[in-house]
């Protein structure tokens, strides 16, 4: 699954290294080498000419430097190399390191967003010791995390996975959705499903997390069992939505690189369930 190295330790502050990982990103992709889709070396890196301030501390890999830094909007990438979509990498580059690009991203993109203070517009100071973003005002800004629960509906031997508008797979995929300002997860959840679906769930169990940076969420993930109610879709969001039982034809299987690929896969027929 996407997710950080377990050797990884985070950083606040650049150190010295006499060869740093540098994660280069423009709009929201990150340069690689092609075709082996390595991460760019130093050599490509300096070619951009990037200014100091556009370079973060990320952490340490295996005991080598991670840096993040971020290019101008359509920068060129030097020759050889290509920015690339994190998404596009699924399959071809060890999901550990794919992890860790994730978090640079997400990094890199919040400095990027807050060189300047969103409640007076003045420049804004990055901390050494801890991720934020100061003013003189006294403004104080993190990372912007976004929380969104997932939940796969259970009703006897079938679960309910529908088709997302806006999904850019095309897949039958758990219901999910954003958390509202002032929202439990577990409210999320009843209104998430009740919204798009018309249905109305109980026992709900926690399934797990993930970090998840397209641009920034955090999924956390549910199971719950059908109380009652008709499907009914809210057709802004939800293109149809049904019940897979053990008799009907599922979606193919995909690699695991999301939480949802593995919320399916644990409730797919002859797979064993502990938390029934």
């Amino acid at each position: 699954m996407l997710k950080t190295p377990a050797s990884f330790i985070p950083l606040m502050a650049p150190v010295e290294h006499a060869d740093p990982l540098t994660l280069v990103f423009s709009d929201g992709r990150v340069l690689v080498h092609e075709p082996d889709l390595s991460f760019a070396s130093e050599d490509a890196v300096a070619q951009l000419a990037l200014p100091p301030g556009r370079f973060h501390a990320v952490g340490l890999h295996e005991g080598r430097y991670v840096r993040a830094a971020w290019a101008d909007s359509g920068a060129q990438a030097p020759a050889g190399h290509a920015f690339r979509g994190l998404r596009s990498m699924f399959g071809s580059v060890d999901d550990e390191l794919l992890g860790l690009a994730g978090r640079a991203g997400q990094i890199v993109e919040w400095a990027r967003t807050h060189r300047f203070c969103g409640a007076c517009g003045k420049p804004t100071e990055f901390s050494a010791s801890e991720r934020s973003a100061r003013c003189g005002c006294g403004h104080l800004a993190y990372p912007r995390i976004s929380p969104a629960m997932m939940v796969l509906i259970r009703k006897g031997d079938s679960v309910l996975l529908a088709m997302h508008v806006h999904s850019p797979s095309k897949r039958y995929t758990p219901l999910a959705g954003f958390l509202e300002a002032g929202e439990s997860v577990e409210e999320a959840v009843h209104r998430e499903v009740h919204e798009e679906v018309g249905l109305r769930v109980h026992n709900l169990r926690y399934f797990g997390s993930q970090s998840w940076p397209f641009p920034h969420s955090l999924m956390l993930a549910f199971t719950a069992d059908y109380l009652d109610g008709e499907i009914r879709l809210d057709t802004a969001e939800i293109s149809d939505a049904r019940w897979f039982g053990p008799d009907d034809e599922w979606p193919e299987p995909i690699t695991q690189f999301s939480i949802s690929a593995m919320l399916v896969d644990a409730h797919r027929p002859g797979t064993v369930q502990d938390d029934r």
